[in-house]
């Protein structure tokens, strides 16, 4: 059986702030290792699994996303070997239930029976067979008509979860079962009361059915949402092989998550149990958790230091930023470039009260990640002052920036890695490591790498202002205006 994996990535991780950010949130960034969560996932659900005589292969991934993510979408899916497959891109953000059924009606349109696996993209999962084993057992469930969710076996009790409420106990074979209820985030309480039944799993927020079934449920528990997205999709363009989403039709749609919408409703409902080791790293204490502490409980990643420190999370993001901690318990230290937070880990949870609290003071680092990602690579400001700002910028091989001009600065290029293609005005030039090249205000200007490694460049721009804004588009290969 062929199966379309369906990997959600539009969220915007606040807990796991300042190293998560709406610009590029906790999916897209190695948090642990050198892989990100994101590209963990698709090779996740990719390839083929068995079980017994049946075997179970993965189709191509559908990728649901924004338009900000989805030039990097592509990009990490490439660098692990990955076909895009489709990419849609939903205008805003409207929760997971309208962007479930919009995969659901894609691929239905192209297999009437087609298998959806349903995944968030941000979640660790390190036994790959032991999942495929799971899903695995839930097309049984799907083949009698069944929406299969998976129910993870408690470790602790997380207050950060939901939960499922299985109707009985589930049997050695990890065959599903059926559920009973949905259970909201508890108090803690509650969660080690939950703990101690034994028939209580954390609700993963992972689904597989047919995307048949899951319409029909649609239909019946949330009519409101069909219409809409229906016209969304007919009325999509595409735009460099993505799929754009009709703004006005999805503007419409109720912001509603899946479990609300469809699953609290629904009585076909089953869950597959899963033992094997899983984390969504809603917080750092779960990164804590997953970050091997040594024998003091201790995890120290990046440039930090841990001096006498006992269950505590050090962390360093910055090349040019040591962190040390002297005499430390219990607590999460993150450092960047242009933040640093300081955390009680009991407290991981209200993190993304510092967003709250930095966006209501009008700090860009609320929302703005230190690097700035676009189609061809990738820039950071090192130094900003009233009338200048000087940044570092790598260009992707092959890639290019639009063909542009400025009203109000003009920009001296240093290249410090690899080598540039420069256009100004009617001039093309190559310019080398260790070469400049001077760019007067309103000149119509570009770089390209030519090359097959990452150029690097140094800009500094001069002028009465030098906001992101003051550009103007001539040509540009990704069709931004």
């Amino acid at each position: 059986m062929l199966i379309t994996p369906v990997l959600l990535c539009g969220g915007s991780g606040t807990r796991l702030w300042p190293l998560s950010r709406k610009s590029y949130p906790k999916q897209f960034v190695p948090l642990l290792g050198e892989e990100t969560l994101f590209q963990a996932s698709a090779r996740r659900l990719s390839g083929c699994l068995s079980e017994g005589e049946s075997a179970l292969s993965f189709d191509t991934p559908v990728v649901l996303t924004n338009s900000d993510f989805r030039f990097i979408v592509t990009e990490q899916l490439q660098s692990v070997g990955i076909d895009p497959g489709a990419i849609l891109i939903e205008p805003e953000g409207r929760n997971t239930a309208p962007a479930v059924l919009a995969s659901a009606l894609w691929a239905f349109a192209k297999d009437p029976d087609a298998v959806l696996l349903v995944a968030p993209s941000d979640h660790v999962v390190p036994d790959i067979a032991a999942f495929h084993a799971a899903v695995a057992k839930g097309i049984s469930a799907v083949q009698q008509g069944k929406l299969v969710t998976f129910g993870i076996t408690p470790t602790h009790p997380e207050t950060g979860y939901g939960y499922l409420e299985l109707a009985q106990t589930p049997g050695a074979d990890g065959a599903p079962v059926p559920l009973k209820t949905f259970v909201e985030k508890p108090d803690a309480t509650r969660a080690a009361e939950m703990l101690a039944a034994g028939n209580f799993k954390w609700n993963a927020g992972i689904f597989l059915f047919a995307a048949k079934d899951i319409i029909a449920a649609f239909k019946t528990h949330a009519p409101n949402l069909i219409a809409p997205v229906e016209t969304a999709l007919q009325d999509a363009k595409v735009d460099l092989g993505f799929l754009r989403l009709a703004p006005e039709p999805w503007g419409q749609v109720e912001d509603i998550s899946i479990d609300y919408a469809v699953m609290e409703r629904a009585q076909n409902l089953s869950v597959v149990p899963f033992d094997a080791a899983w984390s969504d790293l809603g917080g750092w204490d779960a990164v804590w958790r997953e970050g091997n502490p040594d024998a003091n409980g201790v995890v120290a990643s990046g440039k930090a230091t841990a001096i006498d420190c006992q269950d505590t999370l050090l962390r360093s993001d910055s090349d040019g930023l040591e962190v040390v901690g002297i005499g430390l318990e219990g607590i999460i230290a993150v450092a960047m470039s242009d933040a640093v937070l300081i955390a009680d880990k009991s407290r991981a949870q209200d993190v993304k009260l510092a967003v709250s609290a930095l966006k209501a003071k009008g700090a860009a680092q609320a929302v703005q990640f230190p690097k700035d990602h676009r189609p061809w690579g990738w820039f950071e400001s090192l130094v900003i002052g009233d009338r200048f700002q000087v940044k570092r910028i790598l260009v992707h091989p092959g890639a290019s920036l639009s063909l542009q001009s400025h009203f109000h600065r003009s920009e001296h290029w240093i290249v410090v890695e690899g080598t540039a293609r420069v256009t100004v005005d009617d001039e093309v030039r190559l310019v080398t490591e260790n070469q400049s090249v001077y760019l007067p205000l309103g000149c119509v200007h570009r770089m390209e790498n030519p090359g097959r490694v990452p150029m690097v460049l140094i800009e500094v721009q001069t002028g009465a202002y030098v906001g992101e804004d003051d550009i103007v588009r001539y040509e540009d290969a990704y069709a931004r205006v």
